[in-house]
């Protein structure tokens, strides 16, 4: 082929392919503006719709990537779908697993709180087992008092004549009885008396002879009636002067005769204990001194302080409780006084109680604590007051179960020292610890120390 035959047909095949590339154009813009049109929410197919111009190898390998990419989102959807039923199961089994885990505590609350206890344990504790049940309480009140003197048998004994102690045959807290010589006085005006005495016994002696012999005469017919009259006179003041010495001496306590004019004997007014002495050989002594006190110990006095509002519950006959804390002893007793009057510093009122105190074991000066009896009232559910321990801060009960003991918190209500009421907490006939329970306890406290080491 010649020179312009070649180009030529170079111009003709330049042509050919431009007008082919301006074909495909156009096609291909209009492909696009359709597209647009039909779906403008779906930038994926417009761009497909692009990419569809390069040729079919390509759309071929897009539909290739369009399919797996959809295989893939299905899958996560599935995966998602599969993941939520699956956690979702897993969330309810977790769940039904806390809820079986919160159950068996409660279950084996009785087994961790238990404390373990063997009959043989029991017995070597010395441990006493009861049942709740009803029981009567007693509200009493309790109020202060003191051993005294029952003054009504305490005498105090005075020589009642001046003089000088010759001997003492008493010694303090020694007993004595009625009529026993205490001790020796010698007085110059007991003598004087003694004397006066036996100078009026003379004087009746001899009035009463001379009117015996008046009065012979007199019925003889030999001495005028006035001669008997007047010697009966004169035997007659005798009689008065006699009878006024003696009183004279009794009022002194003093013995009409004795073998010294002057000798003055004291002596016990009735049986009892000196308790107070104030005499000693050689000491002169008056006739108001006080030398010693003999009380009679077989009884004594409660004196009790009551308060203005207790007033109204403390009455004449009322029985009491006396207790000492020092002695340990207690003694019944009933209300024998009540003072009407309140004191002017102490603002209360004093009443008393008599003891019988046979053994001596009341002793004056004693403080003690008198119970009175305020109301009464059936309790339906008590327990031993040694029951009743502080755990936590609350009281509480060891309930008796097999194998040992579970604390039980109560709520307590009235009490008269020997039985408890329970308000709540405790169920009638339940076995728990009486005496003894403070074993349960001790072992308790243990028992939480090795489980928190």
């Amino acid at each position: 082929m010649n020179t312009e035959n070649r180009g030529s047909f170079k111009e003709r095949v330049g042509k050919k392919q431009w007008m082919a590339i301006v074909v495909v154009l156009v096609v291909g813009l209009g492909a696009g503006a359709l597209i647009l049109r039909s779906a403008p929410a779906k930038p994926e197919a417009a761009g497909h719709s692009e990419e569809a111009g390069h040729g079919d190898g390509e759309h071929h390998e897009e539909g290739k990537a369009h399919g797996k990419q959809e295989a893939k989102e299905e899958g996560k959807d599935h995966d998602h779908s599969h993941g939520e039923a699956k956690g979702h199961a897993d969330n309810e089994h977790h769940e039904e697993g806390k809820q079986e885990a919160k159950k068996e505590p409660a279950g084996h609350e009785e087994e961790e709180e238990k404390i373990a206890f063997t009959d043989a344990q029991i017995k070597a504790a010395d441990m006493t087992i009861e049942s709740a049940g009803p029981a009567r309480i007693k509200s009493s009140l309790q109020l202060p008092g003191e051993i005294k003197f029952n003054e009504d048998r305490t005498a105090h004994v005075v020589p009642r004549v001046a003089g000088v102690v010759d001997s003492v045959s008493a010694n303090l807290g020694q007993e004595v009885k009625r009529g026993q010589v205490l001790a020796v006085i010698s007085s110059p005006a007991l003598s004087e008396q003694r004397s006066e005495l036996q100078s009026a016994q003379r004087r009746l002696a001899l009035a009463r002879t001379t009117y015996e012999r008046e009065k012979k005469l007199w019925e003889e017919k030999i001495s005028p009636e006035q001669d008997y009259l007047q010697a009966q006179q004169l035997m007659q003041e005798a009689q008065i002067a006699v009878a006024n010495a003696n009183q004279k001496l009794l009022a002194l306590g003093a013995t009409p005769s004795s073998s010294a004019l002057g000798r003055y004997e004291l002596r016990a007014p009735f049986d009892g204990m000196v308790v107070e002495k104030h005499i000693s050989l050689g000491e002169s002594v008056g006739e108001a001194v006080n030398v010693f006190t003999i009380s009679d110990l077989s009884t004594v006095w409660a004196e009790i302080s009551v308060a203005a509002n207790n007033l109204n519950l403390v009455r004449i006959g009322e029985p009491v409780s006396i207790r000492s804390s020092a002695l340990g002893q207690t003694a019944n007793g009933k209300v024998s006084y009540v003072g009407s009057l309140i004191g002017a510093q102490t603002r209360t009122a004093t009443a008393r109680v008599t003891l019988t105190n046979p053994q001596r074991v009341w002793r004056p000066g004693l403080f003690v604590n008198v119970e009175l009896v305020a109301s009464e009232v059936d309790a339906p559910v008590t327990v031993s007051a040694e029951a009743v321990q502080t755990v936590e801060d609350k009281p509480t009960v060891f309930l008796r179960v097999p194998g040992g003991f579970v604390p039980q918190h109560v709520q307590t209500g009235r009490s008269d020292g020997q039985r408890i009421e329970v308000t709540s907490g405790l169920k009638p006939g339940a076995a728990y610890a009486a005496s003894g329970s403070f074993v349960v306890k001790s072992q308790q406290g243990k028992s939480s120390a090795t489980h928190t080491h």
